[in-house]
């Protein structure tokens, strides 16, 4: 079987304020939620409806992202889909979410303290 392409590009604001935590090992992880639209033709008028993606990043990029993020920041995402499975109470779950490998600030107004991208020299790719 071949291993296919996971790859995943996105656009959007936040939902809300991202969330940092750590891991048990003390590597950092933030998690936020991406909101893109997606235009739909509804009897004669287009609407814009909103997808919302989870996103997560690890290491010291989340640390350093977790310093200019907040809720309705625009931002431009690159990554790989990861999908969670899981059982409680009996019942299966699953989640599809972003593992980003690159985020970069984009639109709206911008402070002079924020950079374009935040890099982790950690980070093999």
């Amino acid at each position: 079987m071949s291993s296919g392409i996971n790859t995943v590009a996105i656009s959007g604001n936040l939902g809300r304020d991202p969330e940092l935590r750590a891991t048990q090992t003390g590597t950092q992880v933030l998690r936020f939620s991406v909101c893109v639209n997606e235009r739909r033709k509804v009897g004669d008028e287009w609407q814009d409806v909103p997808n919302w993606v989870d996103v997560t990043v690890f290491g010291k990029r989340a640390e350093a992202l977790n310093r200019y993020l907040s809720k309705g920041t625009h931002v431009c995402v690159q990554g790989r889909l990861r999908q969670s499975k899981w059982e409680k109470d009996g019942q299966k779950h699953s989640r599809l979410e972003v593992i980003a490998d690159n985020v970069t600030f984009s639109g709206g107004a911008k402070r002079d303290d924020v950079p374009d991208e935040v890099y982790d020299d950690d980070c093999p790719f």
